[in-house]
């Protein structure tokens, strides 16, 4: 059954009485606290840092209690307000998202279908909780994929001379749609810093354990190479290329009977694995960036 909640991720440097204060916070207001995970990390280069994800039950929020808590208001707005000034006295930061606004995801393309035809299936059976109002490609090789889901596909060809532009159409229509989360799925361009500095978050999914085997002909070099496994990274886009903080990554054994198609099989099944699991993270709000690292609670 699903509730009306929001989701808060908090960070902060470590001190005594964080969850009790944090806690306390949505106690005090009468909220109850359905799902909690926190971690501290001992060895960040500034100290010591915590890290917390909490999910509250808002079904209280309207109680005398939470107004009572929350200065007279119990709206959205004064919750706001209140933990914001918690974490205030805190140093923390700290973000949220209600269950009632759901995500908008803009899948990017060129010709492989594979991760594609995963997300949206996965999507429409309920797995991975957004909507997805287009898919943008720079061939048209997938439009018959997404005119099959009925979803609006943007053919936008793009070259060395007219990149810039390219971009430029992009954030048009990733902004016309109000997209919170673009997902390079086998988008074989690489974005530019303006673009990643204008657009929302992006998430890439790379063919291998970052760095090994990067460039052309990925599973030709695994073959070449003798590996007995092969496997996948999805990580946030940066402007340093594949460098990006890594959300998820997973491998696959492979043997020396399988050549570069058969190993190629196998990770594009990994592949798909992989970036589902971190776009669900994403989307759940279970990600907080911490430099290029990121935590997963």
């Amino acid at each position: 059954m699903s509730i009306n909640s929001a989701t808060f991720l908090v960070a902060a440097p470590d001190q005594p009485g964080l969850v009790a204060r944090l806690a306390g916070f949505f106690y005090g207001a009468g909220l109850n606290i359905v799902d909690a995970s926190n971690h501290t990390d001992l060895f960040d280069e500034g100290g010591p840092r915590f890290f917390m994800r909490l999910n509250i039950d808002l079904a209280g929020l309207s109680s005398p209690t939470a107004t009572a808590a929350l200065g007279g208001s119990a709206t959205r707005s004064a919750l706001e307000a209140s933990f914001g000034a918690l974490c205030t006295a805190l140093s923390a930061e700290w973000s949220l998202r209600y269950s009632d606004d759901v995500a908008k995801l803009a899948i990017l393309v060129t010709r492989d279908p594979a991760c594609l035809y995963d997300l949206v299936l996965r999507q429409r059976a309920g797995e991975i909780a957004c909507e997805i109002p287009l898919i943008i490609s720079n061939h048209p090789t997938l439009e018959g994929v997404a005119r099959s889901f009925q979803i609006p596909f943007y053919c936008l060809p793009v070259t060395a001379a007219t990149k810039a532009e390219q971009e430029r159409q992009v954030l048009e229509l990733l902004k016309r749609h109000h997209v919170d989360l673009v997902v390079l799925a086998r988008y074989m361009q690489i974005l530019s810093e303006d673009f990643l500095t204008s657009a929302p978050s992006v998430i890439n999914i790379h063919h291998g354990f970052l760095p090994a085997f990067q460039g052309a002909k990925p599973y030709h070099q695994a073959y070449s190479r003798g590996v007995k496994l092969v496997g996948a990274t999805a990580h946030y886009a940066t402007r340093d290329l594949d460098q990006g903080p890594i959300i998820e990554q997973d491998v696959a054994r492979v043997t020396h009977a399988m050549g570069p198609d058969d190993m190629a099989r196998v990770g594009r099944d990994v592949e798909r694995l992989v970036l589902s699991r971190a776009v669900r993270a994403h989307l759940e709000r279970r990600v907080i960036i911490a430099g290029r690292r990121t935590v997963v609670l």
